[in-house]
């Protein structure tokens, strides 16, 4: 796609980051994150900018274990959809994650349609290893509870499917 660029999130963009998901948290698409919160994982995050630095788009991969990562709040500003932004991050999201050495990913999504188009999987019962469940069990990490589909995180997950993708 011509017209925008992505590159890794800064501080300076966070708070354009909680503007652009805004309108998907309030629509219930997207879960909200407190703006400490996204101060707190800016490495995670890819920022989409058009050619006048306006944010189009934002992604963020969040390592989950040696081999897993989740893609979490990809979303591209609203005239923006439809025009691969999305495409775009979460490309970059997926070269992050071979680089980090990750071989799956995951994401828990009402957009099944836009992750299937690029090789996700609905998870349906797919578990991992008793002692890597063991283990991420010790998270108190949301989305690893959503992997593991714990009933602690379910109010907040109904109607999303869980889908995986191995890179």
């Amino acid at each position: 796609m011509t017209g925008i660029t992505v590159r890794p999130a800064r501080t300076s963009d966070v708070r354009g980051i909680r503007d652009l998901i805004s309108p998907l948290v309030e629509q219930r698409i997207l879960l909200g994150k407190e703006l400490v919160t996204l101060f707190e994982a800016v490495q995670e995050f890819r920022v989409a900018e058009d050619e006048n630095g306006t944010l189009v788009g934002v992604g963020a991969l969040h390592v989950m274990w040696e081999d897993l990562g989740e893609v979490r709040t990809l979303a591209a500003a609203a005239d923006w959809r439809g025009r691969g932004v999305g495409h775009a991050i979460l490309d970059r999201l997926e070269a992050d994650a071979r680089e980090l050495g990750l071989s799956r990913l995951f994401c828990l999504t009402f957009e099944t349609e836009f992750f299937g188009r690029h090789g996700f999987t609905d998870m349906g019962s797919e578990t991992v290893d008793p002692t890597v469940f063991a283990e991420l069990l010790r998270s108190t990490d949301d989305g690893v509870a959503e992997f593991l589909d714990l009933a602690r995180v379910k109010q907040n997950t109904l109607g999303n499917t869980r889908m995986i993708k191995h890179l």
